[in-house]
């Protein structure tokens, strides 16, 4: 955190329940003073027992959340809420999700958490449960990014950034590398940037990823502060758009089927 800091990272995100569900409470006990350097966001939703949108139960959460962290969260995400609504009838699960997010939004009216968000590994579930128009405008959307992404969920995430009105300033992106940057197997990333520049595969599809889709922000894993250097030096590459262009044309060709 005291790397992070010096490179000018200050946002850090967790959830309700990572760490066995102690994030919370052991960020303040091992950051001390040092965490009050950063906006928080978390998530909620999964609790020991498993996922729910029980709204009693996510505002209990969000309170809990902020005892544990000793303040008030910047943001508060809906966390997966595809995982319970998966299957359900659409006038169903556009019910349960509208009071899922309606009690999120209360809690930054209560001033609970300063703002509120969804964050979804698979939002084209949510698309038809958001085409009710019913559902509060969130502060953000988070939804995996970069080069692991299929050209489905890709337009399944503008989609539902369109649905919900989200500005381009509150799309945020995760898993920039599907959970392997070590193993990283794409070479050709580097072919995103522009010019002579050369960086290695992994900095040159972190880049790429702000555009796959179109992000501002992106929550990665980095618990090495080399790790984390190349990834903030990364962010200032210059990504050719014609080349995103091409490539999200030759993921969806690739994807496309053809009916007889």
């Amino acid at each position: 955190m005291e790397a992070a800091l010096g490179l000018g990272v200050q946002r850090l995100d967790t959830a309700f329940n990572y760490l066995n569900f102690t994030s919370h409470s052991t960020l303040t006990r091992v950051a001390g003073d040092l965490l009050g350097e950063f906006e928080i966001s978390t998530k909620v939703g999964f609790f020991p027992e498993g996922h729910s949108l029980d709204p009693v139960r996510l505002r209990r959460a969000v309170q809990q959340s902020a005892a544990d962290l000793g303040r008030t969260p910047d943001l508060v995400f809906l966390h997966n809420p595809e995982r319970s609504l998966d299957g359900l009838p659409p006038s169903a699960g556009a019910d349960i999700l509208a009071s899922a997010t309606t009690a999120l939004a209360e809690t930054k009216t209560q001033g609970i958490t300063r703002a509120w968000g969804i964050s979804t590994w698979r939002p084209g579930i949510l698309t038809p449960y958001a085409e009710s128009g019913r559902l509060p405008i969130p502060d953000v959307l988070m939804t995996r990014c970069g080069l692991t992404v299929s050209d489905q969920a890709l337009r399944a995430a503008e989609d539902l950034t369109a649905l919900l009105r989200i500005t381009p300033a509150s799309r945020w992106g995760m898993a920039p590398f599907g959970g392997d940057a070590v193993g990283v197997p794409w070479p050709a990333a580097r072919t995103f940037a522009h010019g002579e520049q050369e960086p290695n595969p992994v900095l040159a599809a972190f880049a790429a990823a702000y555009h796959l889709p179109e992000v501002s922000t992106i929550a990665v894993g980095a618990d090495q502060p080399a790790h984390l250097a190349e990834l903030v030096a990364a962010v200032s590459l210059d990504i050719d758009q014609s080349r995103v262009a091409a490539y999200r044309a030759l993921l969806a060709d690739r994807e496309a089927t053809v009916t007889p």
